[in-house]
């Protein structure tokens, strides 16, 4: 880089302020390679530090109006802009990087014991067919054609010839009656 005085480069900045793109083509030649070293450093990755240097140069032409040099040189301006721009790219990658990674761990098939959950299964099955004994022929009608047969009560009731009120009452006193012999708990 080109040891330009920082009056200088305040000048070129001022000058672009005012709409000098031969000021600003200046500026960028003295002070792009260590916009981009800074950058560089802080991404690691080659093309993403050209993308947010060129994002830097960008935001330095739109808001050139808007730097003061009795606050701050123009060097430390636009470092402080690059760092920031390099700093929400590593940010922005790393929210990224974890969001991919939350989904891939939800995403992993989650491994089990297929013999255990073939006898729970069966085990289930026993419960629920020894319970299903106990319901009268009425209720258990009802439930084997509301949980079986997927019908709903309305369905139950022109299915079985009977009030839907009747239907309602037989499916309602089948299913305490199961989860008391199952030994459900609310």
């Amino acid at each position: 880089m080109d040891d330009a005085p920082a009056a200088e480069l305040d000048g070129l900045l001022l000058r672009t302020a005012q709409g000098d793109q031969r000021a600003f083509s200046d500026f960028y030649d003295r002070t792009a390679p260590r916009v981009l070293g800074l950058i560089r450093r802080l991404l690691i990755d080659a093309a993403q530090s050209e993308e947010v240097a060129q994002e830097v140069f960008l935001e330095a032409w739109q808001s050139a109006p808007r730097f003061d040099p009795n606050k701050g040189r123009a060097l430390t301006w636009i470092l402080t802009m690059a760092h920031r721009r390099a700093i929400d790219r590593i940010r922005a990658s790393q929210a990224s990087h974890d969001r991919d990674t939350a989904v891939g761990i939800r995403d992993l098939p989650t491994a089990f014991d297929v013999v255990a959950e073939t006898v729970e299964v069966r085990v289930e099955h026993e419960r629920v067919e020894v319970a299903m004994a106990k319901l009268s022929e009425a209720q258990r009608q009802a439930v084997a054609l509301a949980y079986y047969g997927g019908l709903s009560q309305s369905e139950i009731a022109a299915e079985l010839g009977i009030p839907l009120g009747t239907a309602k009452t037989r499916l309602r006193d089948a299913m305490i009656r199961l989860r008391d012999e199952l030994g459900v708990t609310r």
